[in-house]
C-alpha cells in the first residue's frame, strides 16, 4: 500500500517521496480520501499516528486551484499551543515546497505588525492559536468569511486549556458551508457536544480506541517518598541506570516544579533544558530546537510539550508527577514509541499520586507494573545537596549541623538588662548601660569560672563609661 492510491496530486506525491515516506499510516489511509471528497471528518487516533499529515497532504492538493485574497484566508487550522502551530507550518513548508502557497502563523509572542503585513498580502493557509486569532479579528485586520476549510486539531487539549468557548466563537465567524476536519485523541462529553454542533454529517475515522496507550511503549512505575527531594533522587537514579537512553522528556504537573527540577538536574551535572508556558516564545522554541538536534538530551516540560509535538526519536518519557487528568498520561507517553519505534515510559509515584495512578490504569484498561530494581530513597537521605557543596562562608549545611553532637553547652550570656537569654555575650552588657543605675552583678556560679572572650575583637573588650 502506498500514497498513490489516495488521490493526492503529483506535486504532493513527489514531496512525500522526497521525505522518504512510502506507506501511509491507518489514519492517513482512511481520512485523506474523505477530505479530498469534501466531506467533514471526525478523526480519532492516539498521538503519534500521523494525524498532521492526514490533513496537510489533502489540503495541499485542494489548494492547488484558486488564489488567496487580502485579509481573507482560504483555509484555517486551529492549534492549542504555539509549538503545535509552528510544527504544522513546518509540515506545510516540507510538503508544499513545490507550490507557491502563502502560509501565515498567528501565535502569541510575535509582533502584531509582522503578522498583519502577512495577512495583507493574502494567505492560503492560516495556522493560529485561538486567542491570537480572535485578537486579529477584533481589531478588524482579519476576515474569516472566505474560509473554505476549517481544521480543529487536538480538540481535547483545547478543552483542557479552556479554548472551547473561543472555538465556538470562531466557528460562528466562518461560513456555514465550509468543510470541517476535527481531530482528537479522546472523546469526552464536551468534545462530543462540539462535534454535534459544528460538523455536518461527518465521516468518523477511528483507528484506535480513545485514550489507549501505544503498544510500542513499555510502561512501568517506581514508588517514591512523599518529600520532593526523594522524588528528585529517584529520578536521578533512573536516569543514570536507564538502558539505551538516547534522550528523554521529563513531565511535571506545574510550571514551578519544572523550574525547580531543571535547576536541580543542572546542579547534579545533567545536560537539560526546560519548556513551560511562562517562558517567552524565543526561549521555548530554542529549548525545543536544541532537544530535537540532540544538543540537550533531557527536557523538563509541563504538558505544553505533551500534545502532538513531533520528535520522532524520543527514547524515554519520565512522569516526575503523575498527571491529574488521566488523558494527559496517554499524550505524555505518546512522545516516545512513535512511528513504530520502541519507547519506555516510567512514572514516579509518591503516596499522593496513588489515586491518579489508579485513574490512569482504569482509563487505559491495564495495570502499570512496578519497575525492576530498588530506587527507593529514605526520608533522611540528603543526597539532594552534594557533600562538596558548602555555603559561601565555608559552613556546613543545616542537616549536617543538626546531626553533629553538641560537645559543650553554650556559656551563659546576658542582655543589656543583665538577664541570661543566650543571645548576647557578657562583654556587651556594659555597652548598653546608658543610665545612672549600675548594672546588676552576674550570678555567683557564673563568676566562679570566667568566660573566654579571646574570640571577641579587642574594641569590644574596652570598658565603656556611662554618661551621667
Amino acid at each position: 500500500m502506498s500514497f498513490s492510491h489516495l488521490g493526492l496530486s503529483d506535486k504532493v506525491l513527489a514531496a512525500v517521496a522526497a521525505t522518504g515516506y512510502t506507506t501511509p499510516t491507518p489514519i492517513q489511509d482512511q481520512a485523506i480520501p474523505h477530505v479530498l471528497a469534501r466531506r467533514d471528518v471526525l478523526g480519532i487516533a492516539q498521538t503519534g499516528t500521523g494525524k498532521t499529515a492526514a490533513f496537510v497532504l489533502p489540503m495541499l492538493t485542494l489548494l492547488e486551484k484558486g488564489r488567496a485574497r487580502a485579509r481573507m484566508p482560504r483555509t484555517l487550522i486551529l492549534e492549542p499551543t504555539r509549538e503545535l502551530a509552528a510544527q504544522v507550518k513546518e509540515n506545510f513548508d516540507r510538503y508544499g515546497a513545490g507550490q507557491k502557497l502563502n502560509v501565515a502563523l498567528l501565535i502569541g509572542g510575535v509582533s502584531f505588525g509582522d503578522q498583519d503585513s502577512k495577512l495583507t498580502r493574502g494567505v492560503d493557509v492560516l495556522i493560529a492559536t485561538p486567542g491570537r486569532l480572535l485578537d486579529h479579528t477584533e481589531r478588524g485586520g482579519l476576515l474569516l468569511t472566505g474560509v473554505e476549510l476549517l481544521v480543529i486539531d487536538e480538540a481535547d487539549r483545547m478543552l483542557d486549556m479552556g479554548f472551547i468557548p473561543d472555538i465556538e466563537r470562531i466557528c460562528k465567524l466562518v461560513p456555514f458551508t465550509r468543510q470541517t476536519l476535527f481531530f482528537t485523541a479522546t472523546m469526552p462529553p464536551e468534545i462530543r457536544r462540539v462535534t454535534e454542533a459544528f460538523l455536518h454529517n461527518p465521516v468518523r475515522v477511528e483507528v484506535s480506541k480513545p485514550a489507549t496507550a501505544a503498544v510500542t511503549v513499555t510502561q512501568s512505575h517506581v514508588p517514591a517518598g512523599r518529600e520532593p527531594h526523594q522524588k528528585r533522587e529517584v529520578l536521578r537514579r533512573l536516569l543514570r541506570d536507564a538502558k539505551d537512553l538516547k534522550n528523554a522528556i521529563i513531565f511535571c504537573n506545574r510550571k514551578r516544579e519544572v523550574a525547580v527540577l531543571h535547576k536541580s538536574l543542572q546542579k547534579h551535572g545533567f545536560s537539560v533544558g526546560a519548556l513551560h508556558g511562562d517562558m517567552d516564545q524565543p526561549a521555548r522554541m530554542a529549548a525545543l530546537d536544541q532537544f530535537r538536534k540532540g544538543e540537550l538530551p533531557l527536557l523538563v516540560a509541563s504538558d505544553v510539550a505533551a500534545r502532538g509535538l513531533d520528535i520522532p526519536e524520543v527514547s524515554h518519557v519520565f512522569n516526575f508527577d503523575v498527571p491529574h487528568h488521566p488523558d494527559d498520561y496517554v499524550h505524555r507517553i505518546g512522545r516516545t514509541g512513535r512511528a513504530g519505534r520502541a519507547g519506555t515510559a516510567v512514572s514516579i509515584v509518591s503516596p499522593p499520586d496513588q489515586k491518579s495512578l489508579a485513574a490512569v490504569e482504569k482509563l487505559i484498561g491495564q495495570n502499570i507494573p512496578r519497575a525492576e530494581g530498588n530506587y527507593e530513597v529514605a526520608a533522611e537521605d540528603e543526597s539532594e545537596a552534594p557533600r562538596a557543596s558548602r555555603s559561601r562562608r565555608g559552613g556546613r549545611t543545616k542537616p549536617q549541623r543538626e546531626r553533629e553532637p553538641r560537645h559543650r553547652e553554650r556559656e551563659p550570656r546576658r542582655t543589656s538588662a543583665g538577664r541570661h537569654n543566650g543571645s548576647q555575650p557578657q562583654a556587651a552588657a556594659p555597652r548598653a548601660a546608658t543610665h545612672a543605675e549600675p548594672p546588676r552583678r552576674a550570678p555567683r556560679e557564673a563568676e566562679q569560672e570566667p568566660a573566654d572572650h579571646s574570640h571577641l575583637p579587642a574594641f569590644l573588650l574596652r570598658p565603656v563609661r556611662a554618661r551621667v
